[in-house]
């Protein structure tokens, strides 16, 4: 029986085999540019200096963290982000869900591919690309945007040079861009609702929004409560190629974020090791923000990493 047992291994390990050598490649990279650089976190307590290497520097503890805490502009960097971040992330979750419910209402097929299709373009542009069309459509000057608003008889509005309108502007250009991703998403939960359902409420008496309302919304909850359980782990996302592409100095104040300005003081400024101090506390506080959020996702939607 033993015999047999270390065969059945041993045969196991074979069959395997193939797929773990297709895997080694991403294991190797994910290895070097992932976890080898885990060496570097030490300069957040080091007083760095790049001559001197990583492994011989002067350690200073939490004097970096002790400095940062004390800027006066690092308390309002942390609130832009989690600001901008949460308004994306209740947009993200708000207009896809509205969106997939009145698409699926929609019975011309091809109309309804093409409205998708249209959506979820912009998924797949970059920002670096599309902060050009932004900036030029939303120019106080000549943008599309304001010669409407101008036309309504409203004063143009500077979206990206005015410190109070940035934030709002930054999230409902995310909303525009990952609209589609979203809706994909709520569009095939919407397609796993058993159709005897609608039957039964269109047998009680139900019209489109009383199905809508009791049997459609009910029905894809369980993946709503996923992906909103599951974004929380992006509080401190707030997106770095979109605000650096899109922000100026005249908006720090509401639109600088922690990617931002880790960027300014680690690579303008060459402030390596209060760049890694922030870094790090960022990733500290997203790693707690995710397994919380997993936690949530096991209790309300019964979602398992592991």
């Amino acid at each position: 029986m033993k015999e047999i047992a270390v065969k059945k291994k041993k045969g196991w390990f074979y069959r395997e085999l193939p797929f773990h050598i297709m895997l080694l490649p991403a294991v190797v990279i994910t290895f070097i540019f992932r976890y080898i650089p885990f060496a570097g976190i030490t300069m957040a307590f080091e007083d760095y200096t790049p001559l001197k290497g990583i492994f011989h520097q002067k350690w200073v503890g939490l004097n970096n963290y002790k400095y940062l805490f004390s800027l006066p502009g690092f308390s309002s960097v942390i609130w832009n982000t989690i600001f901008i971040a949460v308004m994306k992330m209740a947009g993200n979750l708000i207009f896809p869900v509205l969106v997939a419910l009145l698409l699926n209402e929609v019975r011309a097929r091809h109309f309804k591919k093409t409205v998708q299709t249209v959506l979820y373009l912009p998924h797949f542009i970059s920002w670096a690309a599309l902060a050009g069309i932004f900036i030029d459509i939303l120019s106080p000057s000549g943008g599309i945007v304001n010669q409407l608003i101008t036309a309504l008889g409203m004063k143009s509005v500077f979206f990206l040079g005015d410190s109070g309108v940035f934030p709002y502007t930054m999230a409902a250009t995310d909303i525009w861009k990952e609209l589609g991703w979203g809706t994909i998403v709520y569009l095939a939960a919407i397609t796993g609702i058993d159709p005897t359902y609608y039957e039964a409420a269109r047998m009680d008496g139900a019209g489109k929004f009383k199905q809508v309302l009791y049997v459609t919304i009910p029905g894809i909850l369980p993946m709503i409560l996923l992906m909103m359980v599951l974004s929380v782990g992006n509080v401190l996302q707030a997106g770095f190629e979109q605000v650096f592409n899109l922000y100026s100095p005249q908006v720090y104040s509401t639109g600088d974020i922690i990617d931002t300005y880790v960027y300014r003081i680690g690579v303008i400024e060459a402030r390596f090791d209060l760049a890694t101090a922030v870094g790090l506390f960022k990733s500290a506080i997203s790693f707690v923000l995710i397994m919380f959020g997993y936690k949530l996702a096991d209790k309300l939607a019964g979602y398992k990493v592991f």
